[in-house]
């Protein structure tokens, strides 16, 4: 049985977990933003298997500058919804695809040698540990609880 105080305890983990995955996004989004030097060229021209052509082709110079601010935003947009507590479920949404397209470009699967990455795990990696903090920030959102989904009108819809 679930009791209240449990349910708090619950409540208070996911946003923790929220909220520090949210400042590493947002972190992420302002270091590239502010870093004029800063492109997504080497990891992508550096992918690894069985998507690598696809994610080279994202590097043709006539899509570089999109796809570097594509990646940008996405990761901005999962940092502010995070920290604050708004449309929390959305930005889970992006990042479960940004961190999916991560995990793609370099997957951490037996017999490739990683490169531009900061570790192998055997098909673990920490690109698929955040994707699926994600997935537990989508299906247990927290921003009503804390956060800017307080002042939000609450939906008198019941499922």
């Amino acid at each position: 049985m679930v009791t209240t105080a449990h349910d708090r305890k619950v409540k208070i983990s996911i946003t923790l977990l929220r909220v520090l995955i949210g400042w590493h996004f947002l972190y992420e989004g302002i270091v590239k933003l502010y870093n004029p030097e800063w492109t997504s060229f080497g990891y992508l021209a550096s992918a690894q298997g069985p998507f690598k052509s696809i994610f080279y082709s994202l590097t043709a110079p006539s899509i570089i500058d999109w796809v570097d601010n594509l990646n940008v935003t996405a990761l901005l947009v999962v940092g502010i919804t995070f920290l604050l507590g708004i449309f929390e479920k959305k930005g889970a949404l992006v990042g479960i695809c940004l961190l999916g397209l991560y995990y793609l470009a370099h997957p951490s699967f037996p017999g490739i040698q990683q490169i531009n990455v900061e570790g192998n795990y055997w098909l673990v990696n920490k690109n698929l540990i955040e994707l699926g903090a994600c997935i537990v920030i989508y299906n247990y959102p927290t921003a009503r609880f804390f956060g800017l989904g307080l002042f939000r009108k609450r939906k008198l819809i019941k499922k």
